[in-house]
């Protein structure tokens, strides 16, 4: 924490990530207008700064009237949401086939890599397309297709740390004294990925938004 508050980008990012956040929590107290009202008859308005702006509408409306700055402020509650429930989803999933993969190898790594490779190897936009399309519209619908594509993001990063770590000496020192695979894998190996599990899961955040 104390490195975190005397690094200015660090506190940058926290100010803007802070900012973000009420905003999407207090998103029905500050916006102006309903986001889905329409009115054409203010349709493309320009920002309250132009001679032909209205006060009411600070950045203007769309082509139905409805008010820019509302949808912006409502649209950053849905944004977070998908970001931070896709990431999260996509992260357990890869990460814990990522563990399995790297540590058991053999079959199993064969089996996870295999499967892994051939869904990376289909175009990412085509491939939500289609699940959207078989799972249906709405945002339930777009987390999961994100979650069922961005897993293997993690996986394949996850398993090559875990093939690393697991030939690492306080990894022999956990077998030493009796620990089982599971304790290795859950108390050992995974806490020293957590550094890299967060730089992944921020480009995930950026990536599913």
């Amino acid at each position: 924490v104390y490195r975190i508050c005397h690094e200015p980008r660090a506190v940058f990012g926290l100010f803007v990530l802070s900012v973000l956040t009420v905003t999407a929590l207090t998103a029905p107290w500050l916006a102006p207008h309903d986001p889905l009202e329409q009115d054409l008859l203010y349709s493309f308005l320009p920002p309250t700064w132009y001679p032909q702006g209205e006060g009411g509408y600070l950045l203007g409306t769309d082509n139905l009237g409805r008010d820019i700055i509302s949808r912006t402020v409502y649209g950053t509650r849905i944004a977070l949401v998908v970001a931070v429930i896709a990431a999260s989803l996509a992260c357990l999933l890869g990460t814990a086939l990522g563990l399995c993969a790297g540590f058991f190898g053999g079959k199993v790594d064969l089996i996870i890599s295999r499967v892994v490779d051939i869904w990376m190897s289909f175009p990412a936009v085509l491939l939500s397309i289609v699940l959207v399309a078989v799972i249906g519209a709405g945002l339930h619908a777009v987390i999961i297709a994100i979650v069922i594509i961005d897993w293997t993001r993690f996986c394949r990063v996850v398993r090559a740390e875990t093939m690393v770590q697991k030939e690492l000496d306080y990894v022999a020192s956990g077998v030493t004294i009796g620990l089982s695979r599971i304790q290795l894998l859950l108390n050992e190996i995974l806490p020293n990925l957590v550094p890299l599990l967060i730089v992944l899961l921020s480009m995930e955040m950026g990536i599913a938004i």
